[in-house]
């Protein structure tokens, strides 16, 4: 082979190396290192893609801190039919471990919670908002929402409640 021929070949093969190098230590292969091993933290959550360990399989076996929120239960009072409402449930993590919440559980599909997948640490804040869509839910409604954490009350109950008039 001529000296040209060796240096192409010789290219491709190192730069096919470093490919295969950058997706095993990227993670991004569902047989890289990373993921098959579990090294590092993998894509966000400390979990590898193979494992897909669910958050409340995690949260249930971190420590059990205390969580207290400054209310549970919130009057938006009058609103026409239609109207789409939000309040934010704020609270504090009372204990001595860092606060994960799990998962929220809602009565009716009008009733979106959103909240943060970050751990909140002991003394810390966070908040839960709550947005309701009023729609084709005319007269007294009153919503719970189930928040599921790694507290010692590992399910506490938040709700709302709204007087919607029809349109």
């Amino acid at each position: 082979m001529n000296a040209q021929l060796k240096t192409v070949l010789l290219t491709i093969l190192t730069l096919s190396l470093f490919v295969i190098a950058l997706v095993e230590l990227s993670g991004v292969s569902e047989t890289a290192l990373f993921n098959k091993y579990n090294i590092g933290s993998g894509p966000g959550n400390g979990l590898s893609y193979k494992q897909s360990q669910s958050r409340e399989d995690m949260i249930a076996n971190m420590p059990k801190t205390s969580i207290q929120f400054y209310e549970t239960k919130y009057n938006f009072g009058t609103l026409k039919e239609g109207d789409v409402v939000k309040h934010a449930f704020k609270f504090k993590n009372t204990g001595t471990a860092p606060l994960l919440i799990a998962k929220t559980d809602v009565t009716c599909g009008c009733t979106v919670p959103t909240f943060s997948k970050e751990p909140i640490p002991p003394g810390g804040e966070g908040e839960i908002m709550v947005q309701y869509n009023s729609s084709h839910h005319p007269g007294h409604q009153q919503k719970n929402v189930l928040v599921h954490s790694n507290a010692q009350q590992e399910a506490m109950s938040i709700g709302f409640e709204a007087e919607v008039t029809p349109k």
